[in-house]
């Protein structure tokens, strides 16, 4: 995989520089009324690994690079790059931008950026993984220093968002916030990005504002030049918004009701999957499981006990009962989509309940054990009635789940904080690389990249060899073969017990049009409203 040049590849107002960058709206322009289930964490890019909080902030905060339509990388902030050396990249960067404040854009805020971003008080670390150091070299070149070859880094730098340096120094906002102690700084409540759209406004839980950035680089391919997101947490609610007109967009659809929209003439439904696999993480380190009645040792250190979760889960009639089909069952844990998934690891075992039974017996919980399980209710499609479910499957081998469902923003500070038994996530894979979640998910956590969402605090050296070695490995049949390995090493050690790769049609008026994106990050740079 050796690189070459390349080409092809609270309220926010900044008086008299947005005022300049807002044009007069066009005869054609039209806003964009979108609604989905979950809010943002924060506006600091660095902050918090979100897929909502990033899908909203690509609109105001770029990077050097871009994903197209088809998810292949081409230039953003940088115009060019050259691999020096297998650990030495260059970067020319785009010159004549500027920040929504006005100030242009330049080496230092590259600089400065990835300062930010490696402070361990983040999680965005994953996006930089690999980079020792990032240098200027002059006002629009820097080079990046790599601790080793990196495959995959132009997929991982298209999160790593830049700040401006003058900004941020400016509003005290040089370092990360802190979300999971509840900080707030000036960053976190407002934006000032180079990107499409400007953030005007902010009301967590109610809406954001954004308006077209006349002053953008590039041009927006579409007509929305105001852009309105409403977090509606109810799926009834939330339907009913589009139906009564009140939204133009939903991306977050309840699955009972997706036959109905179908057959509405005045509304369409975009069909796609989204590179994201539900899963339940348990605590496997902790000498102590937390929220149960087993004192003194922790069942989820014993893989019996976490196989017998795994065998007690019917994932078929999750997807037939819960999920009225929109979803693949799934057996390990990156989805179809993915570089390094692949189908014949990914064949589900059939539910066996007197199977877990006996294992358990045989770990030593012949009447099973209380556990607690975190939720979110308001993230992911149907997340509360899939542990609603998963507490029933659970209890016909003895477990006594005591469910705490809760929305997102208090949740996953939660288990963020390792105060939890066990709990479900959904992760998304920015890069389509399987290494993305291996990393994240299942290597032993450092102060790093490395392990940022291991949770359950999993640690298998074997493991955290083929992880490391897929970081730097180029020759592509070796790394796909690393990637099988560790995969299946994940899968049969049942370190979590994945659910299911979750399928994601959205639904919209007749008069509107967009890209569907696997990453479930839509783009209102796209968006075209008749």
């Amino acid at each position: 995989m050796n690189m070459k040049i390349s080409r092809l590849f609270s309220a926010v107002a900044f008086a008299t520089a947005v005022a300049s960058s807002i044009a007069a709206a066009p005869s054609h322009a039209a806003t964009l009324r979108w609604g989905a289930q979950n809010d943002i964490l924060t506006l600091d890019p660095h902050s918090q690994n979100h897929a909502t909080t990033h899908g909203l902030l690509q609109h105001s905060y770029e990077g050097l690079v871009r994903y197209t339509k088809d998810f292949k990388v081409e230039p953003a902030l940088a115009t060019s790059w050259q691999q020096v050396s297998p650990t030495q990249w260059r970067f020319t960067l785009r010159k004549g931008v500027k920040f929504h404040d006005g100030t242009p854009f330049t080496a230092d805020d590259v600089v400065f950026s990835y300062g930010r971003i490696i402070q361990p008080q983040g999680t965005n670390q994953i996006y930089v993984s690999g980079v020792k150091e990032v240098k200027k070299v002059d006002d629009h070149t820097v080079e990046m220093v790599l601790s080793g070859p990196n495959p995959v880094l132009l997929r991982l730098l298209v999160d790593f968002r830049i700040m401006s340096k003058a900004w941020s120094v400016k509003n005290k906002s040089e370092n990360v916030q802190n979300y999971v102690a509840k900080e707030e700084s000036f960053a976190s409540r407002n934006a000032n990005g180079t990107g499409p759209y400007i953030i005007k406004l902010w009301e967590p839980d109610k809406r954001i504002v954004m308006a077209a950035n006349t002053a953008w680089w590039d041009k927006i391919e579409g007509n929305a030049t105001e852009v309105i997101y409403t977090p509606i947490k109810a799926d009834a609610t939330r339907v009913s918004a589009l139906l009564a007109g009140d939204v133009d967009l939903v991306t977050d659809l309840p699955t009972q009701d997706v036959t109905r929209l179908r057959s509405d003439p005045k509304l369409k439904v975009l069909d796609g999957h989204e590179v994201r696999t539900i899963f339940i993480g348990m605590d496997q380190f902790s000498q102590e499981l937390l929220y149960s009645n087993i004192k003194g040792k922790n069942p989820f250190k014993d893989m019996r006990v976490r196989k017998a979760l795994n065998m007690a889960v019917d994932r078929e009639a999750i997807k037939r009962i819960t999920m009225r089909g929109l979803s693949i069952p799934a057996a390990i844990m990156v989805a179809p989509g993915v570089h390094g998934h692949n189908a014949d690891m990914d064949k589900v075992v059939p539910v066996d309940v007197e199977g877990a039974k006996k294992l358990l017996t045989e770990a030593g919980y012949p009447a099973g054990f209380e556990f607690g399980l975190d939720c979110p209710n308001n993230r992911y499609v149907n997340d509360e009635e899939i542990c609603q479910a998963l507490v029933g499957m659970w209890a016909r081998v003895g477990m006594k789940v005591k469910l705490n469902a809760q929305p997102m923003a208090s949740f996953i500070s939660k288990i963020q904080k390792l105060d939890h038994s066990a709990y479900m996530l959904g992760w998304g894979v920015a890069t389509f690389d399987a290494n993305y979640t291996l990393q994240s998910l299942m290597r032993t956590k450092t102060t790093g990249a490395d392990g940022s969402f291991n949770l359950g605090r999993i640690s298998d050296a074997k493991l955290d060899a083929l992880i490391d070695s897929a970081k730097t490995e180029t020759d592509v049949p070796k790394r796909d073969a690393l990637l099988r390995e560790a995969l299946t090493i994940t899968r049969d050690n049942y370190y979590y017990v994945p659910l299911h790769h979750q399928l994601r049609p959205w639904a919209m008026k007749r008069n509107v049009s967009t890209i569907h994106k696997a990453d479930d990050r839509p783009e209102s740079r796209f968006a075209r409203i008749e």
